[in-house]
């Protein structure tokens, strides 16, 4: 039987399997969910060993498991080791989702669920990938698998258990599904990710709250003067005024910038998605440039003072942002986030003392366009959308990816089926149906073509 008779024979199964994952509510971020988590590593690692992998475990760390396993069919062979993550991000606000985030539910031939894209519905892809060149006599690699738990929390565990494991995750590619395609018409494989400075600033004025009528206008308001520090941050020409953020900056050439003018792009369709009037960004460049080669820095949330029913006329002791940068190749998440602090400190007035903590960062990776992997890549994909991938810049970050180069000296490529338009982290998050099933018929096409090209 071929792939495509076996995988179109077991349709409904392959399914009816992802549900099963996708409403266990394994949220990484909020101990309350603990249980989910590890119920969650339990099923998928049951999956594993029913697709036919051997040595299967739950890999214990100082935090969530990570599932390993593998089939290793000859030690001469290539080994593919492939990468996922079955933890998820939180769901909130529930009210606002048409479904219930844990009670997969298919509207227009989508998935809608919390994790149906990021990252369940892919990686499991390879599941049931690895299930039908194991059932159709079609497996051509030697395969790995490592799931973790933790991805959305910033994999801290990771690092460790790579060091560790250096041997026992030996492979020749690392193969991770949890980026997206341009469309269902056009194909695509990133070969870039942003790396990531996410920090979390405290201001703080007088010790407790005041009334602002009886100090008003004579004591520094740590809301107020959060929001000038953050509006400084960027000139009028969008460009960052942080001192040394650019220093490092490796610009894009003319023929890179030409290609990514290829990728399909429409202004209009892309405000009318977003519901927005117009696009605002970095001066000189376009949309696609911005989110995939130019480094960022944005708010993501800010808090302080009253924000309760009606009003309560307080001038507040305290304010606070979490604030990320993304980061392009050859900048360092550490000297960034150095200079962000030292930055952030020497525009603060006196009024105020401000607290600068850093959470996660990850590096920028580009990935070669020539090696045999990013090579099989594109002839899977060509072989099952019947049209050639553009290589594509990411504007997200996936730390793990130079992680995986420094501690297991291996190159990854990024074969994702994911779109743009699929919500993740956000309420009603999707993952079509064609693209779950696209991505099972093409992995082992990846397989097939990378055993080739490395023989």
């Amino acid at each position: 039987m071929s792939t495509t008779s076996y995988i179109e024979s077991n349709r409904d199964r392959f399914l009816n399997e992802l549900f099963e994952i996708l409403r266990i509510p394994s949220i990484s971020a909020d101990s309350a969910f603990a249980g989910d988590v590890r119920k969650c590593a339990e099923k998928v690692a049951e999956f594993l060993i029913a697709a036919g992998a051997d040595n299967v475990v739950l890999e214990e760390t100082a935090g969530n498991p990570i599932i390993y396993g593998e089939k290793i069919i000859d030690a001469s062979l290539p080994t593919v080791l492939v990468y996922g993550h079955y933890d998820v991000q939180p769901s909130v606000p529930d009210e606002l989702w048409n479904t219930p985030p844990f009670e997969p539910t298919i509207i227009d031939n989508k998935i809608y669920a919390r994790g149906a894209c990021d990252d369940k519905g892919q990686f499991f892809m390879h599941v049931k990938a690895f299930e039908t060149m194991m059932q159709t006599n079609t497996l051509l690699c030697n395969i790995k698998f490592m799931i973790e738990g933790e991805e959305e929390v910033g994999s801290n565990n990771l690092g460790t258990y790579c060091k560790n494991n250096k041997e026992k995750l030996k492979a020749d590619v690392i193969l991770i599904s949890d980026t997206g395609i341009i469309a269902n018409d056009c194909p695509s494989i990133d070969v870039g990710l942003r790396g990531l400075s996410y920090v979390e600033v405290e201001v703080t004025g007088p010790r407790i709250d005041l009334h602002s009528g009886v100090y008003g206008g004579a004591v520094a308001n740590p809301i107020n003067v959060l929001c000038t520090m953050i509006a400084s941050m960027h000139d009028e020409n969008r460009h960052i005024t942080i001192p040394e953020f650019y220093d490092d900056v490796e610009e894009v050439s003319a023929e890179d910038r030409a290609a990514l003018g290829r990728i399909p792009f429409s202004l209009d369709d892309y405000k009318k998605h977003l519901d927005i009037d117009d696009v605002l960004g970095e001066k000189g460049y376009t949309t696609i440039e911005r989110t995939g080669t130019r480094p960022t820095l944005d708010v993501n949330g800010i808090w302080g003072g009253y924000i309760g029913e009606g009003a309560k006329t307080v001038l507040p002791s305290k304010a606070y942002a979490k604030i990320s940068m993304r980061l392009v190749p050859n900048q360092s998440s550490e000297k960034i986030t150095e200079i962000f602090q030292k930055h952030f400190e020497s525009i603060a007035p006196a009024g105020v003392k401000v607290k600068v903590t850093p959470h996660h960062g990850g590096e920028p990776v580009l990935t070669p366009t020539t090696s045999n992997a990013y090579k099989a890549a594109a002839l899977a994909m060509t072989e099952t959308f019947g049209v050639e991938p553009i290589p594509t810049r990411g504007g997200g970050s996936i730390p793990i990816v130079a992680l995986f180069e420094k501690e297991l000296q291996t190159k990854t490529v990024l074969m994702g089926f994911g779109l743009d338009s699929d919500a993740i982290h956000s309420p009603n998050e999707h993952y079509g149906i064609f693209n779950y099933f696209k991505g099972i018929e093409t992995i082992p096409q990846f397989f097939k073509h990378f055993a080739a090209l490395s023989k």
